[in-house]
Order: structure tokens, then sequence, then C-alpha cells
């Protein structure tokens, strides 16, 4: 019987869950739910029906894992704790600052509940997040630097576009190239966050916006652009449509360290990214973790989960013979 998969928001992230899905044999798109006219949203997928976010709880007997693609900034952190009482859920929420409190308010709802919740999935919080991990168990005497981009950072433009005035936005996230050579020379210099990206905006604003207003809100952000050197441009509607329509990112984790009696050989390990699409690849890792969550709760598990806590066996649909003869 496939996995029945339930989408919460069908923006780019949801259209690049429902394209995953067609790509997982053991899964398959049971609905979609949305806060627009459910009338006014064109599936990919034949014959699925979209219903109203409010009608979500109603189909809790037809769907095994709903994964939510609304914004960290105001969507998730209500959202994911909501869910978790109805559904096994995964999400995508990236305020870093803030995952221990989410963990907390997610973890009670999933386990009064006795469902599962993955919280933070992605590429970043998520396969870097791993790849941190990994790494600092290996070079205990080491320091992790991680760099993002260039590239489109979803969380940080629908952040942009929460604010009054602001029709639409791109940011991208830019790392400095000095500091990442400096990075991969194995010096281990010591950086600020300034130090290593700078973020560039490019807002659309409503017909007599404050632009200034919304430039001082952008850069003085907690938690997204006050601690970076930041530049706004304000530019049209069909300048955003035509320049900056893609969602490309990428980046790379990096951690340094030494091994020998003295410390005397020198270490770097690096993995990296280049996405032609930022919310398909995170919709695919969303995906991968979906398939834990219904795993895990087949079990008898309930509560919150980070990607620390999942065993990668429980992300493929191959079974653990097939996994050691093929990919072991």
């Amino acid at each position: 019987m496939a996995i029945r998969i339930g989408i919460l928001g069908y923006g780019n992230l949801g259209k690049g869950v429902e394209c995953a899905v067609k790509h997982n044999p053991d899964m398959e798109l049971a609905a979609v739910f949305t806060r627009r006219d459910p009338a006014s949203l064109a599936l990919l997928t034949e014959g699925v029906k979209v219903y109203a976010a409010k009608d979500a709880p109603a189909k809790k007997e037809e769907i095994d894992v709903m994964i939510l693609c609304g914004g960290s900034a105001t969507d998730l952190p209500k959202q994911t704790p909501d869910m978790a009482k109805y559904f096994n859920v995964v999400d995508s929420f990236d305020t870093h600052a803030r995952i221990p409190e989410h963990f907390a308010a997610v973890d009670e709802a999933a386990k009064k509940s006795g469902h599962i919740g993955i919280i933070s999935v992605g590429w970043d919080p998520g396969m870097f997040s791993l790849n941190r991990l990994y790494a600092n168990a290996i070079l205990p005497g080491g320091k992790d630097y991680t760099f993002w981009g260039k590239g489109v950072s979803q969380g940080h433009s629908d952040a942009i576009r929460r604010i009054e005035g602001v029709k639409d936005a791109r940011q991208y996230t830019i790392p400095i190239d000095t500091a990442l050579e400096a990075v991969r020379s194995g010096s281990n210099p010591e950086l600020t966050v300034r130090q290593k990206h700078t973020r560039e905006c490019f807002v659309v604003t409503e017909k007599g916006a404050d632009q200034d207003k919304i430039r001082e809100t952008i850069i003085n952000m907690p938690n997204y652009f006050s601690d970076y050197d930041t530049t706004v441009h304000f530019i049209s509607e069909e300048e955003l449509q035509r320049d900056h329509a893609g969602i490309p990112h990428g980046g790379f984790v990096i951690r340094s360290g030494k091994t020998g009696w003295e410390d005397e050989h020198n270490h770097v390990i690096e993995y990296s990214l280049k996405l032609d699409s930022n919310p398909e690849f995170t919709s695919s890792v969303l995906v991968a973790y979906a398939r834990a969550a219904y795993r895990l709760n087949q079990e008898g598990q309930s509560g919150c989960k980070s990607v620390f806590d999942i065993a990668p066996a429980c992300l493929s649909p191959l079974d653990g013979a097939a996994l050691r003869k093929h990919l072991l």
C-alpha cells in the first residue's frame, strides 16, 4: 500500500513536493490543502482534490503524512504543532535560532496525539546539518564553516514579502570569496557572519509604499538581515519576473581539523550542493523524510524528531539487504 501524502500550501515548495511524490513509487498524493480558493488551483496530478486548509483535520483518516509547505516566519510555528494533532507531519522550518522552541511545541502536540513530527527538513537545516554532525564526530579538534549561495533564499524572501507595503521580493545570499578561500586552505580563520556572506534584496513595493521604511525594516530584521551587510534594490514587477524568476541556490559545509599525536596532519571535509531549484530540492528531501515519519509511526513511535534522530535507512524505499548490496 502506497504512503498517502497530503500537502498543506501549494506555492513553490508544495508544487515541488507534488513533483517529488510522482518519482517515488511507494507514495501517492492524497490531497492538497490551501488557504486560497481551492477552485483556483490546478494540480499537475490528475484526480487529486484540493481542499480548504481549515478542512484538513476532517481528512485525517485519508492521509499518512502531511507535508507542510508554509513559511518559517509566521506559518510553520503555528501550523506544525496544530497539524501534529491530526497527522504525522514534516516541515522545513529554517529559522535556526528558533528551532529548539519549535521542536518543543511540535513534540508536545505529537506525543499527545501519538504522531511523528519531523522538523527542519531540507538542505540547511537538513542535509547540511547532518554533514556538520558527521564532520564534528570525525574531527573533534576542528572548526565548522557553512557558506550559502550564491542563490535565492526562500525563507528570507518570504520574510521580506511579509513586510507591509511589499508586493514581491527575492533575496540572494552571496558567499564572500576571500573567506571561502581562507577556509579551504585549512588555516581555520575566525570569521563573523558578516565576514562570510552578504545579502542582496530585490523588492517590488505596492504603489505609494514607504520604501525608506521598508529598507530599514529589512536591514534591521533580527535572525534574517541584521547581522549581515545587506543591500536593498527596489525594482519593478516586470524586472523581477524577467531577471529573478528562477530559484537557484547551493552552498558548502566545510570542517577543517587535525589528527596525529601532535596534530601534525591537516584535513578538510567539504560537502557542497549546486541547485537549479531550491524549492524542488528541498521538496525532495521533505518527501524522503515523510517516508521515515510513516515508518517510525508504524513502529509505534511518537513525538518530534530532527534529521539527527532518523537513521539513513529510514529514508530509502530499499530494504536493508538491498542497501547493503548496492550502496554500502
